[in-house]
């Protein structure tokens, strides 16, 4: 019973929201608020991009950050003439506060932008940009993946009891990560209605059948290379996997060198284009007039 209490009381922290102001954006850019679908208010970011139907990409930020995480790769993206919205996820930043489910329902967030952007840049492609819990939460909503046009998964765990076992394995002797796991696994039921086996971004990616770009980092041991190669491996379409030696996991959800963004600009633009293109009504892309 002790053990029961004592756990259940750490996942209780573990979920808890919290709520800091995030600096106001610069122009060109605005802060808009959206609506989730179950009526949460979410603040957001958008970006404009180099013209009104660009092509554009959706930040999703790891646990325990914020849009602000984001600020750099979106004024980057204008750069390049990618509009962008990144927003702060429920119970992070200036979003309303609720507990954190590890992507579950901070999908209603995600599919909220993603809709939101899509409409705002007339139908033009949108990406995302998931970390962590980012990626997580454009895959494993209710409703299934988003329906991107490509999806960047950056730090994503392959599903929740790995990711669990992991973070307690850095901390104590795997026996007792395995002993562990399960108290604090097992308390999705109760608390979001669900088994821990629905929280899993790798079963989810078979039912997205976009382009996908897998990033992870060789030192990250609470997603290490084994599980970003699993995750990769769950991609059914169009695949690209980039291992980094970028230390561990929250450097690999910070990462944002010229290296990676190489790598993310090409994949951009091999798979929604270019900004300043338009797409045929046959799906190819031609230079604007």
């Amino acid at each position: 019973m002790i053990s029961l209490v004592a756990s259940w009381t750490v996942g209780s922290h573990l979920s808890r929201g919290e709520r800091w102001d995030v600096p106001a954006a610069r122009s060109p850019a605005q802060d808009i608020r959206l609506r989730a679908g179950d009526g949460l208010s979410i603040a957001a970011t958008y970006r404009p991009g180099r013209d009104p139907a660009a092509p554009a990409v959706l930040l999703l930020h790891a646990k325990g950050q914020s849009r602000q995480s984001m600020a750099n790769r979106a004024e980057w993206l204008a750069s390049l003439g990618y509009a962008s919205l990144a927003i702060d996820f429920r119970g992070h930043g200036e979003s309303d506060l609720a507990p954190r489910t590890n992507g579950y329902t901070e999908a209603r967030d995600a599919r909220a932008a993603f809709t939101w952007l899509k409409a705002r840049q007339h139908g033009a492609p949108v990406a995302i940009v998931g970390i962590s819990l980012g990626g997580a939460a454009s895959l494993i909503g209710e409703q299934g993946p988003l329906p991107a046009d490509a999806l960047i998964l950056q730090a994503v765990y392959p599903d929740l009891r790995r990711a669990i076992h992991n973070r307690i394995a850095q901390r104590a002797p795997d026996e007792v990560a395995s002993l562990l796991e399960p108290l604090l696994s097992l308390q999705t039921l109760p608390r979001i209605g669900v088994w821990p086996s629905r929280i899993s971004p790798r079963h989810a990616l078979a039912a997205y059948k976009g382009p996908v770009l897998v990033m992870g980092s060789t030192g990250d041991e609470s997603t290490p290379p084994r599980e970003t190669h699993a995750l990769f491996a769950a991609v059914s379409g169009n695949r690209s996997l980039w291992l980094a030696d970028a230390g561990d996991h929250a450097a690999m959800c910070d990462l944002d060198g010229p290296p990676y963004r190489s790598i993310l600009a090409s994949f951009l633009l091999r798979t929604i284009g270019e900004p300043g293109q338009r797409r045929t009504e046959k799906g190819a892309i031609s230079d604007n007039d």
